[in-house]
């Protein structure tokens, strides 16, 4: 008999190619891995810090492990008050509940939930939890959500206490209390029997070629999608696939609408994007708004300074005066270009919390006159020179008066004032350099963003065996390329909006 987990059932219940690959490279030796870096650092064991929340004395309370029976934790609901980490099976389905708690002759469930606002969009794990333990004959009194408190700053040791909230209630989008955890998860209810025969029969041939959903490349890509989807890997640069955020497109594409020129205007949704995509196409591959191209560089002025900033996200803030997923730059990369045309470049990199050192050297290294561009800066650099600002009161005005120079170098792709057909329908400061006769992002041993701060993590982590200075370096040099090419992708700006 097959045993899932409730993560099998959410991914097969998303799209059963998601729950196929994964299964395949979990149960055959030898079948390709898809490397996934967590864009937030979670060091510490939520559990262990949610127990003394919750009071729990861990010698009294029954704690579950990997591998175990569920009879064990059946057992131990007769002569323990708390149950921690207990394994459950009903049917095929194997969960752990995080804590439950005696009442009376009930018990109470606590979810664990690692973020700030828990809403309701994740019924699936919250009922396939409920319907294992009730089919266990556990009766569930009542349920609470422990998460992170968004207001908890952390002052000297981390105080469990004033880093969690218990609620009865899911949050709205505004971060408001909303019904009750119970109600809403019995409202959701349903049985899980069809979905996990569903799963038994899941096949590569019974789920058919993959198809193309919203949930496919929505806000986060799919780890698979190149494998469900190779072909597109190798499609044209002006074909109708790379038309930005269509719905229709792949309609189009089989009516024999190949190139984005072809796109129906009837079924576009009109963005500037997209017709300055479609535009391309039709006028041989770049389309440039040169009214609005001139107004924006107009704003620019020496000397300028070219920003990049690398950062860590925290789940549970590690140092003083961090709060729940602060951030913590360890990095900055510095390019300043004078008047005369000299070009100077400097770089920071911290281990551990450096910010202090950062933001002294930042101040020196940033003229007190000029354009600052960074890329992405508005959801980026601003936002970190606006938290070092609060953090670092004593250079505040010197920071926001960076922050109140800043230029997005990224405005003119992402309003469609400019777009090349080599973009593909992205505009990332790789894939632009990549149009570029200069250096590459491809010849740095660090080369993507993720991997950067993956390679952080060992250096922070001080972990035996890993490469200190080779890390270093790789750092440095993949920072310091972002700021860099963005004075290659400026200086290209300049030129097309004098061309022709």
């Amino acid at each position: 008999m097959n045993i899932y987990h409730i993560s099998d059932v959410k991914k097969y219940a998303r799209c059963p190619h998601l729950f196929l690959r994964d299964r395949q490279e979990r149960d055959q030796p030898g079948a390709a891995k898809t490397a996934f870096i967590p864009f937030v650092r979670l060091d510490m064991q939520v559990s262990d810090i949610a127990a003394r929340k919750l009071g729990i004395h861990e010698e009294k309370a029954f704690i579950g492990q990997k591998g175990d029976d569920p009879s064990l934790a059946l057992a131990a609901m007769k002569d323990h008050d708390w149950l921690i980490k207990a394994r459950f099976v009903y049917d095929r389905l194997r969960v752990k509940a995080p804590f439950l708690h005696r009442n009376g002759d009930g018990w109470d469930l606590y979810f664990v939930y690692t973020g700030l606002y828990p809403m309701a969009d994740d019924m699936l794990f919250y009922t396939a939890m409920v319907w294992v333990l009730e089919h266990n004959n556990i009766s569930l009194r009542q349920m609470y959500v422990i998460h992170l408190n968004p207001d908890y700053v952390r002052h000297g040791d981390l105080d469990p206490d004033k880093l969690f909230i218990i609620s009865d209630c899911f949050y709205n989008i505004s971060h408001n209390p909303t019904k009750p955890v119970k109600e809403q998860i019995y409202a959701h209810a349903r049985d899980l029997k069809p979905l996990l025969d569903g799963m038994d029969a899941c096949t590569f041939q019974t789920a058919g070629a993959p198809v193309h959903t919203s949930k496919c490349n929505g806000r986060t890509k799919c780890r698979y999608y190149d494998i469900c989807f190779p072909h597109e890997k190798e499609i044209p640069d002006h074909s109708i696939l790379t038309l930005s955020a269509a719905r229709y497109k792949y309609d189009m594409e089989k009516e024999g609408r190949i190139r984005l020129r072809d796109a129906d205007v009837e079924r576009i949704e009109g963005t500037r994007m997209q017709y300055a995509q479609i535009l391309a196409d039709k006028n041989g591959g770049l389309f440039v708004d040169k009214a609005a191209l001139s107004t924006w560089l107009s704003r620019i002025h020496t000397p300028i300074t070219y920003l990049d900033f690398e950062w860590e996200r925290f789940a549970i803030p590690p140092y003083e005066g961090m709060r729940p997923y602060d951030v913590l730059p360890f990095e900055y990369s510095v390019h300043v270009q004078d008047t005369d045309g000299s070009i100077r470049h400097n770089v920071f990199l911290g281990i551990h919390d450096d910010r202090k050192a950062m933001v002294e050297g930042l101040l020196q290294d940033i003229p007190q006159e000029g354009t600052v561009l960074a890329y992405n800066a508005d959801a980026a650099e601003k936002i970190r020179l606006q938290e070092l600002a609060h953090d670092f009161p004593q250079y505040a005005d010197r920071l926001l008066d960076i922050a109140a120079r800043l230029e997005d170098l990224q405005l003119p792709f992402v309003t469609g004032t400019v777009y090349d057909v080599r973009m593909g329908g992205q505009w990332s400061l790789k894939k632009i350099m990549a149009m570029m006769n200069d250096k590459s992002y491809n010849d740095l041993a660090i080369n993507q963003g993720m991997e950067a701060v993956s390679q952080w993590r060992h250096l922070d982590h001080e972990e035996h065996g890993a490469n200190d200075q080779d890390i270093i370096d790789g750092l440095k040099k993949y920072c310091g390329m972002d700021s860099y090419a963005m004075i290659v992708v400026y200086n290209w700006l300049k030129k097309i909006v004098k061309e022709g």
